[in-house]
């Protein structure tokens, strides 16, 4: 039998969680060798190196080192560095996850050296091309031999974009298997005892944000509104706020830093590894994020959370779980907060295939293929 050799590409933070899984499972079968290749994208330790740690992930057989960058310069950057060791390994498939810019890069790259191609989490739309996250996902989908979904919307949606049932698996989402593994090791870290959130007897109610897409972070009237609704939230309920580097960077450009400042309830922390957000994320007593994997995490948690964007490419988890899309206007954000911290929210039904078993599927239906 001969074995395949596979690369598994990762490069921004929600890669790893999502990769994890799978490197285990190609790691068991021995019809693949499975070598891993960070693309630098995220290149400093808080944003990525802790998560090989707590992933138990090795260190990357291939560092690719490109750093940060506009849209073009890093996408460019990683299709020269990762065409030099496509050619140099010649790996007989490249596994690719999520959406980010080392997803695009390094799925044109292959399929430009005509190697086969697997998209893990295929098929999410927002229809919002604004987003550099939705172009990403749209062509790598169109260049994938096999695209792995996480929902029926997602296989409807590759359908409807003329992409031929054969190639497309609904295997599950690989991220909830991470979440599903790593829960009970995440509620025995020391965070919330760290904030005081945790005393002799029972947890206190805290809000957890988090933000970062470009659309609210880069425009000052946008920020300035979400701060302040924040600002009038955390007088109700105290807010964790660990901040992205470039957001936090935003909010003092904007002169934004003095409204929260003075606030004891309202903490801005810096990136924290994934055991520790998990931690305070399975605890919260309701969530505020702009993020696509905390939607679907929120939903398996049965966290409330409410998603300050106008629109999601994960609409399973407003119809089956615990989500509410409030965009960026300041009253629906407040009236919906406080019908949450009111009323709780009805936790609906598991999506189908969220059972922590997703990679395994991935990793059986491309070794019948090999």
């Amino acid at each position: 039998m001969n074995t395949q050799k596979v690369f598994l590409v990762v490069g921004a933070r929600p890669n790893f969680m999502k990769a994890a899984p799978l490197f285990e499972e190609f790691r068991k079968n021995p019809n693949f060798k499975s070598l891993l290749v960070h693309t630098g994208q995220h290149y400093d330790y808080q944003m990525s190196g802790s998560f090989l740690k707590e992933f138990n992930l090795p260190k990357p057989d291939i560092y690719l080192g490109v750093g940060s960058g506009t849209q073009a310069e890093q996408t460019g950057k990683i299709m020269m560095e990762f065409e030099k060791v496509c050619l140099k390994e010649r790996p007989g498939l490249v596994v690719v996850v999520g959406d980010v810019n080392s997803t695009l890069a390094c799925a044109l790259t292959a399929a430009k050296l005509c190697i086969p191609l697997a998209h893990v989490e295929a098929g999410l739309r927002s229809y919002d091309r604004t987003m550099p996250e939705e172009i990403n996902r749209l062509l790598t989908d169109q260049l994938a031999g096999y695209l792995f979904t996480t929902c029926e919307d997602a296989n409807k949606n590759l359908i409807k974009e003329g992409i031929p049932k054969k190639r497309i698996f609904f295997a599950g989402n690989v991220m909830i298997d991470t979440l599903l593994n790593r829960l009970k090791m995440a509620q025995g870290t020391t965070i919330l005892a760290n904030l005081g959130l945790k005393g002799s007897s029972e947890i206190k109610k805290y809000a957890l944000l988090t933000l970062h897409r470009p659309s609210n972070v880069d425009n000052p009237l946008v920020l300035r509104r979400i701060i302040g609704v924040l600002v009038k939230l955390a007088k109700e309920i105290p807010i964790i706020f660990p901040a992205h580097p470039r957001t936090l960077k935003q909010i003092k450009k904007f002169g934004l830093l003095r409204a929260i400042s003075p606030l004891e309830d309202f903490m801005i922390l810096p990136p924290l590894g994934y055991l520790d957000f998990l931690s305070l994320m399975s605890r919260a007593t309701i969530v505020l994020t702009d993020s696509g994997g905390i939607q679907e995490e929120t939903t398996i948690l049965g966290i409330p959370c409410l998603t300050l964007r106008e629109n999601t490419e994960r609409p399973v988890t407003v119809r089956q779980g615990t989500n509410i899309i409030v965009g960026t206007d300041s009253g629906k954000i407040l009236r919906a907060a406080r019908r949450v911290l009111r009323i709780g929210i009805p936790r609906k039904k598991t999506p189908r295939y969220w059972d922590g078993r997703a990679a395994a599927r991935i990793v059986k239906i491309l070794s019948c293929k090999s």
